[in-house]
């Protein structure tokens, strides 16, 4: 965006990198992994909900309540939208995604197979997200997540 100034554009290309103000703007919020509770900030990785590609403005990026820590394995399946969040904190978990593969990523322990076999979606619950971050989840649902 040839519109920005130094600061903001140097702002913008330091968190594309996993650096700078929108990790800090994502902390302030976030504080550990919302699937493993790990808080040591260097295995987490500020993840954005509305992704950078989908963003419309800086703003956007680099917004805090755009963004959640997520450790690698956890940022991966969100990225790729096998797992999303509901505003309450409940974890959605893809049909899609292999049962065996999340215990191999150590997340058996939080899985909660509802419907008592393995082809159902899986869920389990996190702490609630706050009402500014309801929108960018919206997206990632809509958008990302696949069902």
């Amino acid at each position: 965006d040839l519109t920005l100034d130094d600061t903001t554009r140097k702002s913008v290309i330091q968190a594309r990198r996993g650096q700078g103000l929108f990790r800090s703007n994502v902390e302030a919020v976030e504080r550990s992994c919302r699937l493993t509770g790990i808080t040591n900030p260097s295995l987490l990785i500020a993840s954005h909900m509305k992704p950078w590609r989908a963003c419309i403005s800086a703003q956007e990026r680099l917004d805090g309540m755009n963004g959640l820590m997520l450790t690698p394995d956890a940022d991966l399946l969100f990225d790729r939208g096998f797992i999303s969040f509901e505003n309450d904190g409940q974890v959605n978990v893809s049909r899609r995604v292999d049962r065996g593969d999340l215990r191999r990523l150590g997340f058996q322990d939080l899985a909660w197979d509802q419907f008592g076999f393995s082809e159902a979606p899986m869920k389990w619950q996190t702490k609630p997200f706050v009402p500014a971050q309801h929108e960018y989840l919206a997206y990632h649902r809509t958008q990302i997540y696949v069902q």
